[in-house]
């Protein structure tokens, strides 16, 4: 997935995003010092002292003006810390459930399929990694299917509501409180939006920060936290709400083109919603404070722009088509996103051995291979967006992962197949779920998406996750979990 180039100006993105941010690293000791030396004056040294400042009055004056400069500056410099309080995922009731069996059934009945494409989309589902509980909504469950906007709408409010309700009664938080609001979702954008909609029924205040993330493929989720972290910089005292979903009941392709096919057999109805604050005193009770988030976008290239197009087909019908240069486009995003990454969060040891390799390549022209840095010294937990089972692969080889590090991954494409942007919550849950979540553990959220894009999110856990006090989409079955899922071939098209 990832090729053997690396460019030296990824890896000054991630120094400079660390310079950048680390001028109030250099200003605590300088202040941890004069704190210091200032504690240990006793009553003489201080009626010394202000006999002899009190006849030089300037030297008095500036060195207090020198003082509250440095103060200033360092609180002004130094960013405010973002807390995630909890978080909610959506979970479907069992009648939407849809088997393997099912979604055939229903894909027969549409009647707009020929066999041959019939026999293709089994042979996707049987080597998708996608188990028999996934859930879809009652647009495409129907029979006849009735994909429309009443419908679409329905499933929307479905999971949306659904979350938010979760994530309320898990914080206690009043809807009021809600300072800024961000809704994502990738191919459903009604009038009004769908963050008008949660401010109508939550009926939440006039001056809200509302934002509805539209277009931005499955890595939308991490985008939407990012912009709640930048947001939650410039308004103090702020609670920020952030839901992220896919509507399925408006996307079903029905026609026959087989790059567009590939999307109906792996794209499931879910969502989440997350709750961020950057009030000191939420530190308390939050689950995880968030590190860093890196951003990277391809889309300046023609081939990564199309590779993840929403087009018609030659029959007029509408559809998402993945292009065959897919899994190297998300190579080469990846491949920026972590050299970035890579100088933030790694130990130093890591970084070392990452910059000699480096050098020798790009300065003495040494016919060496590079050097991949072991990201596992660096997190403890991955969440990789549940994208399709190639994805989890390519990722596992090339990030050289175990099979307990991927298990989060595969068993949420398992159990809830891909549901965009929210598959990476459904991932930290399996995490809370197994117990496996210990203070001050880091976990690395990354995503893959349209455009091309690929986003990273790091946490750090504030508190160990006690899995019998929590409720989540996996509590009741966890111990099902995890599930064989044999390695096959890959698929042909």
């Amino acid at each position: 997935m990832t090729n053997s180039h690396q460019k030296p100006k990824y890896v000054k993105l991630g120094y400079h995003y660390l310079i950048s941010r680390g001028i109030y690293l250099l200003l605590t000791p300088i202040i941890a010092v004069v704190s210091i030396r200032l504690s240990s004056l006793t009553t003489h040294d201080l009626v010394y002292l202000w006999d002899q400042l009190r006849f030089n009055l300037v030297m008095v004056v500036l060195s207090l003006a020198l003082l509250v400069f440095l103060a200033s500056l360092y609180f002004m410099s130094r960013p405010k810390k973002v807390y995630l309080v909890d978080f909610a995922t959506y979970k479907a009731e069992n009648s939407r459930i849809v088997s393997l069996e099912t979604f055939m059934d229903r894909s027969i009945r549409a009647g707009t399929f020929t066999e041959e494409n019939l026999a293709f989309q089994k042979k996707i589902l049987e080597l998708s990694g996608l188990g028999q509980k996934t859930y879809f909504p009652d647009a495409v469950l129907q029979v006849p299917a009735n994909p429309c906007m009443t419908q679409a709408r329905n499933e929307a409010e479905m999971v949306i509501y659904g979350a938010i309700d979760e994530l309320l009664a898990k914080t206690g938080l009043k809807a009021k409180d809600i300072g800024i609001l961000i809704m994502n979702c990738s191919l459903f954008c009604p009038t009004p939006s769908q963050s008008s909609m949660i401010v109508n029924h939550y009926k939440l205040r006039e001056n809200i920060k509302s934002y509805n993330l539209s277009g931005m493929g499955c890595s939308a989720g991490v985008i939407a936290i990012d912009l709640a972290k930048q947001l939650l910089q410039v308004n103090p005292n702020s609670y920020a709400l952030v839901i992220s979903m896919e509507n399925i009941s408006l996307n079903w392709y029905f026609g026959n083109n087989r790059s567009m096919l590939v999307t109906n057999c792996l794209f499931r109805v879910g969502g989440a919603a997350m709750l961020l604050s950057n009030r000191s005193f939420d530190r308390r009770r939050s689950k995880y404070q968030l590190i860093h988030t890196v951003r990277t976008h391809k889309g300046a290239d023609d081939r990564c722009y199309n590779c993840v197009f929403q087009k018609e087909d030659e029959n007029k019908k509408i559809g998402v088509s993945l292009s065959k240069d897919l899994m190297v486009v998300a190579g080469e995003a990846l491949k920026t996103n972590i050299t970035t990454l890579g100088p933030l969060v790694l130990p130093m040891s890591e970084q070392l051995l990452f910059f000699a390799t480096l050098v020798g390549r790009k300065v003495f022209r040494m016919k060496i291979k590079p050097y991949i840095p072991d990201f596992k010294l660096a997190f403890e937990h991955f969440c990789i967006h549940a994208g399709g089972r190639a994805v989890h692969d390519e990722m596992e080889k090339n990030l050289e992962l175990s099979e307990w590090h991927m298990e989060p991954s595969r068993m949420t494409l398992n159990r809830f197949g891909n549901t965009s942007s929210s598959s990476l919550w459904y991932e930290l849950a399996y995490s809370e779920a197994k117990g496996r979540i210990r203070k001050g553990d880091r976990a690395w959220q990354i995503a893959f998406g349209s455009g091309f894009k690929c986003n990273s999110a790091v946490w750090k856990a504030l508190r160990t996750i006690d899995p019998t006090k929590e409720k989540n989409p996996w509590t009741d079955e966890i111990d099902d979990f995890p599930v064989h899922v044999p390695k096959i071939e890959k698929i042909g098209t």
